[in-house]
C-alpha cells in the first residue's frame, strides 16, 4: 500500500505475512486509518489473474460451464474461467482456459473488460475476453475440474443471471456487458 498517492489517506505502519499457499498469500498490515486511528487490516493476494471468456457464436450462443465451487458449497454456472499467472499475457490464460474447459479455439479474442473482484479485501484482478469466430475440438479439463459444458443463448444466459441462477461476479458482468453491446447494436449477430 503506497502513501506517495495524495489519494491515499491509510497509512501502513508494518506488514507480516500471516498464510500461504500455491493460490493466494495473506497479508496483515498494522495501520493508521483515514480517521487517524490504529486499525489491522488484512488482505488476500492472489497469485494469479483471474481470466474469463465468455465464447459467443454468429448467431448469439454461448458456452457456460458448471461445477461444484468448494468454496461456496454449491454448484455455480459460470463462463469458462481460470488463473492466469501474473507473468503470463491474459490473453495466453484465456486461450488455454477456452480450450481445456469447452474445447472451444476461437480465432478472435477481445478484451472488453477489467474487473477488481472483491476490492475491500483482496487484489484480485480479473480481465475478461469475448471470444468469437469459433470451432470445435476437445475439451481438456485439469484434474481437479469436473465440469458439465451448457450451450445457451445470450439471452438465457441474461436471464439465468436475472433469476439468480449465475452468481458469479465476472459471469454477471460479462454477461451483461455483451447482452448491452448487442442491445446497443454495437455487437451484431447473423
Amino acid at each position: 500500500m503506497s502513501a506517495e498517492n495524495p489519494l491515499n489517506t491509510w497509512k501502513t505502519l508494518s506488514s507480516e505475512l500471516v498464510y500461504e499457499s500455491a493460490w493466494i498469500a495473506v497479508n496483515k498490515h498494522q495501520t493508521i486509518n483515514p480517521a487517524g486511528k490504529p486499525a489491522v487490516y488484512s488482505v488476500v493476494n492472489f497469485k494469479n489473474l483471474a481470466i474469463g471468456i465468455l465464447p459467443l457464436s454468429e448467431d448469439g450462443y454461448t458456452w457456460l460451464v458448471g461445477q461444484w465451487r468448494y468454496p461456496l458449497n454449491a454448484y455455480s454456472w459460470e463462463i469458462p474461467e481460470g488463473g492466469g499467472p501474473l507473468g503470463e499475457a491474459p490473453i495466453e490464460t484465456a486461450v488455454r482456459e477456452l480450450k481445456e474447459e469447452t474445447g472451444i479455439v476461437a480465432q478472435k479474442f477481445e478484451e472488453i473488460m477489467q474487473l477488481h473482484l472483491s476490492n475491500s479485501a483482496t487484489n484480485e484482478h480479473a480481465f475478461v475476453f469475448l471470444a468469437t469466430d469459433l470451432t470445435f475440438e476437445e475439451a481438456e479439463p485439469e484434474e481437479t475440474e469436473d465440469l458439465i459444458v451448457k450451450k445457451v443463448h445470450i439471452n438465457e444466459a441474461f436471464d439465468m443471471v436475472m433469476k439468480g441462477e449465475i452468481t458469479d461476479g465476472i459471469s454477471v458482468a460479462a454477461i451483461f456487458k455483451v447482452k448491452y453491446l448487442i442491445d446497443n447494436g454495437d455487437l451484431k449477430l447473423s
